[in-house]
C-alpha cells in the first residue's frame, strides 16, 4: 500500500469512527469505565454525616474546628487495545475481512478514550510479539495506531495468547482498560488471563464471520489452514464432516467464553455481517 493510499485509508476510518465515537459512544465510555481512584480536592468545614475518618486533623487544630478532605474520582484512564494480526483474521466472507472490522473498533474506541483524556496504546501480536506502542495520548496519536493496524505485516501468522498477555502484564504497571480484539481461535490462555484480570479491566471482542459457525454444503473444497498454510480437501456434503466443523468452532466459543467469565472479564460477540456498534453500546450499557 502507497502513502498516498494509506492516508486516504486513515482518513476514511478517522471520519467514520469519529462520528461514532463523537455521538454515540463518548458518554457510554466515560460512564462505563471508573477511575483508578481517588484523588484529593480540597478542605472543606465538617458537616453532618461526614464521615469522621476524613476529618484533617491538622487544619481542625490549626482554625480550632473541625475540617474533612474531600476526594474525587480520578477519571484519567489508560486504555489498550490488545490486537491479533494472525493469519486467521484475514478471513471473511462478507464484504470485509475481520481485520477490517476490528480495525474499525479499535479506531472507534480509541477516539472515545482521546475525548476523555485518557491514554492510548496499541499491542498487536500473532504467536509473538509485533509490536508494541506504548500509551499516550492526543489525535495524532491515535492516527499513527491506525495507520499500524492497516498497514503492519505480521512476522507469523499463528496465535499465542498466552504469550501476549504475559508480554502486557509485564509492560504495563498500572491498572488499564484493555480491549482485545480476535477471532479467539485458540485455547490454553485461561490461567494467564485470570493473572491480567485481577489488575487490569478486560473485554474480549470477538470478531468471527457466518462460515466459521457452520459448514455450507458445496461438494469437494480445497480449504487452507489461514495459520499453518496447509491446504486439504473437504467433503463439505458429508453430514459428519459439517458436525465435526460445528462442534469444534462451538467448543472454541465455550473456550472463549469460560476463560474471560472466569477471570472477571467481559466479552462481546460481534459477526461480520452484524453492527459492531449494536454491540458494542448494549456493553457499554450493561456495564453502567
Amino acid at each position: 500500500m502507497d502513502t498516498k493510499e494509506l492516508l486516504k485509508k486513515v482518513k476514511k476510518i478517522e471520519i467514520k469512527t469519529r462520528r461514532l465515537s463523537d455521538h454515540l459512544f463518548s458518554g457510554e465510555y466515560h460512564s462505563s469505565f471508573k477511575g483508578r481512584g481517588m484523588t484529593f480536592s480540597e478542605v472543606r468545614q465538617y458537616q453532618f454525616g461526614d464521615d469522621i475518618r476524613s476529618i484533617d486533623w491538622n487544619v481542625t487544630a490549626r482554625y480550632n474546628e473541625p475540617y474533612v478532605k474531600v476526594f474525587e474520582e480520578e477519571r484519567e484512564l489508560t486504555m489498550l487495545l490488545m490486537v491479533d494480526v494472525s493469519g486467521s483474521e484475514s478471513f471473511g466472507t462478507h464484504e470485509q475481512f475481520k481485520r477490517d472490522i476490528i480495525t474499525e473498533i479499535s479506531a472507534t474506541l480509541a477516539f472515545s478514550a482521546i475525548q476523555n483524556n485518557d491514554k492510548v496504546g496499541l499491542l498487536l501480536f500473532s504467536d509473538e510479539i509485533e509490536l508494541f506502542i506504548p500509551p499516550k495520548k492526543g489525535k495524532t496519536h491515535v492516527l499513527r495506531i491506525i495507520r499500524e493496524l492497516l498497514e503492519f505485516e505480521p512476522g507469523s501468522r499463528r496465535t499465542d495468547f498466552r504469550q501476549a498477555l504475559r508480554y502486557m502484564s509485564n509492560v504495563m504497571k498500572k491498572k488499564a482498560i484493555v480491549f482485545v480484539l480476535s477471532d479467539f481461535v485458540d485455547e490454553g490462555y485461561d490461567n494467564a488471563l485470570k493473572i491480567v484480570g485481577k489488575k487490569h479491566d478486560v473485554t474480549g471482542i470477538r470478531v468471527y464471520d457466518r462460515y466459521e459457525e457452520e459448514l455450507p454444503k458445496l461438494g469437494m473444497v480445497p480449504m487452507k489452514d489461514a495459520e499453518t498454510g496447509e491446504i486439504v480437501l473437504v467433503n463439505t456434503n458429508s453430514r459428519e464432516v459439517r458436525k465435526n466443523y460445528r462442534a469444534n468452532y462451538l467448543k472454541t466459543v465455550d473456550y472463549f467464553e469460560n476463560a474471560f467469565t472466569k477471570s472477571g472479564s467481559g466479552t462481546i460477540h460481534t459477526r461480520l455481517d452484524e453492527s459492531y456498534v449494536k454491540k458494542l453500546l448494549s456493553y457499554f450499557k450493561r456495564r453502567n
